[in-house]
């Protein structure tokens, strides 16, 4: 009789803030690499946005739509039996209306994530994520550097870089957990002032980019693993644990000189017709 696997819930995060037992958290876009990063313990699973610039090839996340969102959170669902799935709203999928958000929000959960997380802590904000947690969809924050605001923030800058924002970031981040929010992401954020965060919420923090006193981490897998566009750099923040991209292109370069040098495929990787259905095609051959 298998093992009966129990899910990591939302409950679970706030046990291990609890217990000081560290959140571990990758990104997934598709069904067999959600499985790999399941099978192998981590907690979270985040269907990021950044799946425009990893997997689509956008400039920025800011081009993702809600209908990429919930095409590629049904292939990471399918692929997780343990871990908690949480989706990225994409750009302009809230922000423009309660209705709107709850809406898309539901298309995702739907789709099989078990939250949804929401960049910023603004009036509006704070009201979509209390009326979505009113409605049963789990919500976390996203403070610090947040990609959908390039524009207006103007580039790649860590935030929170004095005694002053720090309290801000810390006030917007007590102003989630006040509406709901059962974690907050800090990306680029000062390791003193997330620590300084973390050790003044309830809720866990989760950083990216944020040093070790956040209660977890998270980083995106094709970072990671090596995986990433040619012209993709690499964030200061990411231990790359793997280099798949030469694994990938030493292995398609070796198939294109088989198949090149006529020995793909050989007789291992054929099939063939029974002896007697052979002569008889042979003899039609030379007839």
């Amino acid at each position: 009789m298998s093992e009966t696997i129990k899910p990591i819930t939302i409950k679970t995060f706030q046990k291990m803030k609890q217990s000081g037992e560290k959140i571990s958290m990758l990104t997934a876009y598709d069904c067999s690499t959600a499985s790999y990063l399941d099978e192998s313990g981590i907690d979270s699973i985040l269907v990021g946005d950044s799946l425009g610039m990893t997997v689509l090839g956008y400039d920025t996340t800011i081009k993702v739509t809600t209908e990429d969102m919930i095409t590629f959170t049904k292939a990471v669902s399918n692929g997780v039996k343990r871990a908690l799935v949480i989706a990225d709203m994409p750009f302009l999928s809230y922000h423009v209306s309660i209705e709107q958000t709850v809406q898309n929000a539901g298309k995702l959960i739907q789709s099989g994530a078990k939250a949804v997380k929401l960049e910023g802590a603004s009036d509006f904000i704070l009201n979509e994520i209390n009326h979505l947690t009113n409605c049963g969809i789990n919500v976390a924050g996203h403070l610090g550097f947040t990609p959908q605001y390039i524009n207006a923030i103007g580039g790649y800058f860590v935030q929170g870089k004095s005694c002053e924002n720090t309290l801000k970031l810390l006030e917007s981040a007590k102003r989630l957990e006040e509406n709901g929010a059962f974690c907050v992401i800090l990306e680029m954020v000062p390791e003193e002032s997330a620590k300084y965060i973390s050790e003044n919420l309830s809720i866990p923090t989760i950083g990216i980019g944020a040093g070790k006193y956040c209660d977890g981490q998270v980083l995106v897998i094709n970072d990671i693993i090596g995986k990433s566009p040619n012209d993709f750099h690499i964030p200061k923040f990411v231990k790359q644990y793997a280099d798949v991209k030469s694994i990938i292109k030493t292995a398609a370069c070796a198939y294109n000189n088989d198949v090149k040098q006529k020995m793909f495929p050989s007789a291992e990787y054929t099939f063939n017709l029974p002896e007697e259905e052979r002569e008889k095609l042979e003899h039609l051959i030379t007839k």
